[in-house]
């Protein structure tokens, strides 16, 4: 909100509140032909940093600049990553790098600015998520291993852990303190989907939660602070977890009210939150101080569409959905 005038901050607050935004499709993409009339969409992944946003589309990740007066974005990319021969599952933006997982099971890293580039393999099927900090990357796969990947100078693409998950990984999240992480799992061959290891050791140090219905995967994990975190999944579920306080329960919870599987999850380390949900593209936005949604949009009619990733900054929100971005400007 740096920069922004008091009268505007106050105003822009007002219209999150409230649901006031102008709506816009910034970027459509077709889905994939596989076979005559048998298509599969792609599920598209992005980060955000003050001035690009970044969006895999198929093998590629694409950099567009925003535009400055707020309008969106500039339609055409001011750069292309490349390297992997199937589709990026999930990718990080941190310290000017991009680290990549995709259907190959390759891990790929990019120096945003400049050639330099370094692709490894890292599992025996495709790398459905990653995180990347301190110089290590975690990556989780649906080979129901967990590893941890060492991109210090003359170690890079060193495993230096393997950690059998005994499930699909689905989300994985390096804590801010760069001493454990956290992996979500499908929660079919193991009863508990979220486990924090330790990050030097890789051994298990404790489980979140209890009782989970079988089928109850996790599908995206977000740090707060290195005590505080949010997860969602399957399971129609956002749990807020204080790691200080309870492993076994979590602290808050709310249920997506159409009992959709919810698929992303972003928070504002205040008092917002942001879930993408698994039918018609809708986005809701929650209070934490409350227990019932703050608003909804919905973004995909008449065909439906999960939400696969979204972001938001202080006037802005984008969601990424099967064949389009979409983007809520909360400043008029």
């Amino acid at each position: 909100a740096a920069g922004i005038p008091v009268k505007e901050r106050v105003k822009v607050s007002q219209n999150w509140r409230h649901g006031r935004c102008r709506r816009e499709t910034v970027l459509k993409w077709k889905c994939k032909q596989v076979v005559p009339f048998f298509s599969i969409f792609l599920m598209p992944w992005m980060e955000l940093d003050g001035e690009y946003l970044y969006l895999s589309q198929a093998e590629n990740i694409q950099a567009y600049r925003l535009c400055p007066d707020g309008s969106g974005l500039q339609r055409h990319p001011q750069a292309i990553f490349s390297g992997h021969q199937e589709d990026v599952c999930r990718f990080v933006l941190v310290n000017s790098h991009i680290v990549s997982g995709g259907g190959d099971g390759n891990i790929v890293l990019h120096k945003i600015h400049g050639s330099y580039s370094v692709k490894f393999s890292a599992h025996e099927q495709e790398v459905n998520c990653v995180d990347f900090q301190g110089g290590l990357v975690v990556s989780g796969s649906r080979d129901r291993t967990a590893k941890v990947w060492s991109l210090s100078a003359g170690r890079v693409g060193q495993c230096l852990h393997t950690v059998q998950t005994e499930d699909r990984v689905w989300s994985i999240a390096i804590s801010p303190l760069l001493s454990s992480f956290v992996t979500g799992t499908a929660c079919c061959g193991h009863s508990s989907p979220l486990r924090i290891w330790d990050l030097e050791s890789g051994q298990l140090l404790t489980c979140l939660g209890t009782d989970f219905h079988r089928g109850a995967g996790v599908l995206d994990v977000f740090f707060e602070t290195p005590s505080l975190l949010l997860s969602c999944g399957y399971d129609t579920y956002i749990r807020y977890w204080d790691i200080r306080t309870s492993t076994r329960k979590c602290v808050q919870e709310w249920e997506e009210p159409h009992d959709s599987a919810l698929y992303c999850i972003r928070s504002d380390k205040n008092h917002m939150i942001a879930s993408g949900s698994s039918y018609y593209g809708v986005v809701r936005l929650w209070d934490k101080r409350q227990t019932r949604c703050l608003q909804s949009f919905h973004l995909s009619s008449p065909t439906s569409s999960p939400v696969y990733c979204l972001r938001f900054s202080t006037t802005h929100l984008y969601a990424a959905l099967a064949s389009a971005l979409h983007v809520l400007d909360f400043t008029a």
